[in-house]
C-alpha cells in the first residue's frame, strides 16, 4: 500500500508552505477544498457545515452509501448516531474516510461520547470509537468487511468508577514494532488516565511515515511504536501486499462508528516535513 505525492496536492501544499515558510511536506493526492490553515500549520479537515471531502463506508454497503444516516453534520459537529438503524446494531460497523491520504503529519481530534450504546452493539464497543490511520481506501474494502486494514488509535470512554485507558492501539490487518520486536497483539493499552463522562477530550497522533507513531492524550505522550506494517497472516491485508513490501508509509484517515454515539468537534491535521 505504497503512495506517491503528486501535483494534485498543490493547493494544500502551497497554503502550508506559505504559512510555515518551509519546504513542502510529504502529502498525498486529493487536497481538500479551500482548507483553513492556522498560524501553526494546522489544516481543518472538517468545514463545520458538511461532509464534503469525506466518504462513508458502512459494513454491508458499498463505499459512499450510508442509508442509515450514521454520519451527519449537526451544530457544527460530525455526529455519529443510530436513529436510522432498525432493530439492533447487527455488526454494521462504519467508517468515515477523508479523501486525502497522508504520510507524515499530526492529526488532532476533539471528541465526546454521548447517550447510550445502540442495542446489539458488542460489549467492548461501549464508549468505543477510533481514528484509523495508514488505512486502505473505502473503495478497496469488501462489502462485508468490518474494519479497514489500518493502524487505529482507540477512543475510549471510561466508567465513573474504575480504570480504562484511552488512546490505545488496535491493529486490524496490521502489526507494529515495540521495544525492538514485532508485536502481533491486536490491541495494546496506553499509559493514559481514564476519561469518564460526556466531557470533550483532545487526542493527537504524530505519524512519521513508516518510522514512528506516537499517541497523545491532551499534552501527554501515552503510547509510541515503530514500523507499522501489513500482517501477512490476515486475509484482508494479503490483498494489499505488493511483492514482499509490508511497511506502511502512508494511507487514509477515517473516523469510526462502532455502536456508541460520538461527536467530533474538530478534526485537524498538521503536515510535517
Amino acid at each position: 500500500m505504497r503512495h506517491v505525492a503528486t501535483a494534485s496536492c498543490l493547493a494544500l501544499l502551497a497554503l502550508t508552505v506559505a504559512c510555515q515558510g518551509t519546504a513542502a511536506p510529504e502529502v498525498l493526492p486529493g487536497a481538500p477544498t479551500e482548507p483553513a490553515l492556522d498560524p501553526d500549520g494546522w489544516v481543518s479537515l472538517f468545514d463545520g457545515d458538511s461532509l464534503d471531502g469525506w466518504t462513508p463506508k458502512i459494513r454491508g454497503h458499498a463505499a459512499g452509501e450510508d442509508p442509515y444516516g450514521t454520519f451527519q453534520v449537526r451544530d457544527g459537529m460530525i455526529q455519529v448516531g443510530y436513529d436510522g438503524y432498525e432493530g439492533t446494531f447487527d455488526g454494521r460497523f462504519g467508517h468515515l474516510f477523508h479523501e486525502v491520504p497522508f504520510s507524515r503529519y499530526r492529526i488532532r481530534v476533539e471528541y465526546r461520547f454521548v447517550g447510550e450504546q445502540m442495542a446489539g452493539g458488542p460489549g467492548w464497543a461501549w464508549r468505543n470509537s477510533g481514528i484509523m490511520l495508514h488505512g486502505q481506501t473505502p473503495e478497496s474494502m469488501a462489502v462485508g468487511q468490518e474494519f479497514p486494514v489500518s493502524i487505529e488509535m482507540q477512543l475510549l470512554g471510561g466508567p465513573e468508577q474504575g480504570k480504562r485507558t484511552n488512546a490505545n492501539l488496535c491493529t486490524p490487518g496490521t502489526n507494529v514494532v515495540m521495544g525492538g520486536k514485532l508485536d502481533q497483539r491486536h490491541c495494546i493499552n496506553s499509559t493514559s488516565a481514564t476519561c469518564p463522562g460526556d466531557d470533550w477530550y483532545t487526542v493527537t497522533v504524530e505519524v512519521q511515515a513508516g518510522e514512528a507513531i506516537r499517541h497523545y492524550l491532551g499534552d501527554d505522550l501515552v503510547l509510541e511504536y515503530t514500523e507499522p506494517q501489513l500482517d501477512p497472516r490476515d486475509g484482508e491485508a494479503q490483498l494489499l501486499i505488493e511483492g514482499d513490501e509490508l511497511l506502511l508509509t502512508a494511507g487514509t484517515i477515517s473516523l469510526q462508528s462502532e455502536s456508541h454515539p460520538i461527536h467530533f468537534r474538530k478534526v485537524e491535521i498538521q503536515p510535517l516535513d
